[in-house]
């Protein structure tokens, strides 16, 4: 399966940006906590049997207040950041080819760009099947990627539900409309898409991502759960919570200790 991460360039007020008006939160301080959440998500898929591809935006589909600069290279940085040589190794040393593929996004929304990442694959490269992780799914983790990579070959489309009827992973072995896909109620729509397709929905499990402030809520009650257990996981991502004291308060909301 090829495992697409979309990724914005990490400038203030770009990512995260939900969190910075609703959480104690900077923008900078959400920029270092979306690049954590990057770099274990990258990390997940490289660890996975999946092909990593990195889709990210460039100055054609980005806001004008965040156009300019070289986005390509600040996600490549980022990306660097977690996997190191991004290049191929094998017995006779390392190779001109990538560990990663970086595309640009195309498309003038959202559902537009994953629509036409999803269905290029498909239909123009003739990949078996594509997932669409979020960036933000801090705490996923291998298993996760190869099980819905196992499910899809079941399933004509896979979803990973999270918080707030939004998926933190979405698999196609078949393309489906997404027109406004990825709009409001995003999990809803694509199952309705796919069922309107005559194509079989599977379910990977549910994971939070830190793109909300309730999604961000859910991922540290589980870094401390797991902390407790013995069982870490999302270690840049922990490590930023940690340095920022992001804590959650008695009546549940985020406080800094």
């Amino acid at each position: 399966m090829i495992v697409v991460v979309p990724v914005d360039p990490p400038r203030d007020g770009l990512a995260l940006s939900s969190l910075t008006e609703q959480t104690p939160l900077t923008a900078a301080e959400a920029v270092t906590l979306y690049e954590a959440a990057v770099i274990d998500v990258c990390r997940a898929v490289d660890a996975s049997g999946g092909e990593l591809l990195v889709n990210y935006r460039d100055e054609t589909t980005l806001p004008d207040e965040f156009a300019g600069g070289d986005p390509e290279a600040e996600v490549r940085a980022l990306v660097t950041d977690a996997l190191g040589d991004l290049e191929t190794e094998s017995n006779d040393g390392p190779h001109s080819d990538e560990r990663v593929r970086f595309e640009k996004q195309v498309g003038s929304s959202r559902s537009a760009r994953i629509g036409n990442t999803v269905t290029h694959l498909l239909e123009r490269e003739d990949a078996s099947s594509v997932g669409i992780l979020e960036p933000t799914a801090a705490l996923v983790g291998r298993t996760q990627i190869d099980g819905a990579a196992m499910s899809i070959r079941r399933h004509d489309v896979v979803l990973g539900p999270s918080s707030g009827g939004q998926p933190y992973l979405a698999a196609f072995s078949e393309p489906i409309d997404f027109t406004d896909a990825y709009a409001g109620s995003e999990l809803a729509t694509l199952a309705t898409r796919a069922d309107e397709a005559g194509l079989g929905v599977g379910f990977a499990p549910m994971l939070p991502t830190i793109a909300t402030p309730a999604g961000l809520r859910s991922t540290l009650g589980l870094l401390e759960a797991r902390r407790i257990a013995g069982t870490p996981g999302a270690e840049a991502t922990a490590a930023v919570v940690d340095d920022l004291g992001l804590t959650i308060g008695e009546d549940g909301s985020l406080e800094r200790s």
